[in-house]
């Protein structure tokens, strides 16, 4: 599946208990982030378990289609899952930006490379990714000609864009709600066809079928509530 919406909230635990099982939960102890918490250790909070669902298809993804020595680029890595999961499957090539000083900080930074800087003006070279990585970050701030041009001078030919969003099907505004300083989005079935016909012009396609409908809302957040979209598109050859 290419395009796919998470229906149930009880697909959050079933994702989570299998990345237990694989060995692959990068989320610390309570006791860890209490610590963290209070100053008494130092270093990032990993994860969130309301993401478990598009981490898992994330890592599945790039295991199924993107090779464990090519170049992978999360954005907006700050405290993000994704890379920790992917070091641990074997991934030997990865990176993650982030405007968060603190990126440096992150787990594995002696093997992952990690660096301050903005997502939409990135310091890498045209064609350096054969798989970029965006675990519910682009709905804030989102800009879909600024996203869509780095991105596709930033992914080889054949190279992948994978990302999950906040979604409903029928609009939510979050008008007059700031999220880490930025503009929230909800996005709605048309402004996620909207995005992908953009990305059509920048040369993408998705990969395999998109399917929209949603079942039931499965997050409550600042006062919202909503469910996740997951999806993969392709820049073409």
């Amino acid at each position: 599946m290419a395009a796919e919406v998470l229906l149930q909230r009880a697909q959050i635990q079933e994702a989570r208990a299998e990345l237990l099982r694989r060995s692959l939960n990068c989320i610390g102890s309570p006791l860890r982030h209490f610590l963290l918490r209070f100053g008494m250790l130092r270093g990032v909070k990993i994860g969130d378990e309301l993401k478990s669902w598009d981490v898992l298809q994330t890592a599945r993804f790039i295991e199924d289609h993107v090779g464990q020595y090519a170049p992978v680029l999360d954005i907006g890595a700050y405290a993000s899952e994704i890379l920790c999961i992917l070091k641990r499957i074997g991934y030997a090539d990865l990176t993650g930006i982030d405007l968060n000083p603190n990126i440096v900080r992150m787990p594995y930074a002696d093997n992952i490379r990690y660096i301050v800087s903005n997502f939409m003006h990135t310091p890498f070279e045209d064609s350096s990714f054969a798989a970029i990585t965006s675990i519910s970050v682009i709905e804030h701030g989102f800009n879909a000609q600024a996203l869509l041009a780095e991105i596709s001078r930033l992914l080889q030919p054949g190279g992948f864009f994978i990302a999950s969003v906040d979604y409903w099907p029928d609009k939510i505004s979050t008008e007059g709600i700031n999220v880490f300083g930025l503009d929230w989005c909800i996005f709605s079935k048309d402004e996620i066809l909207a995005f992908l016909e953009g990305a059509h012009k920048y040369g993408f396609s998705l990969v395999g079928d998109l399917k929209l409908s949603a079942l039931e809302p499965t997050i409550s957040w600042q006062g919202k509530q909503y469910t996740f979209l997951w999806f993969a598109i392709q820049k073409r050859i």
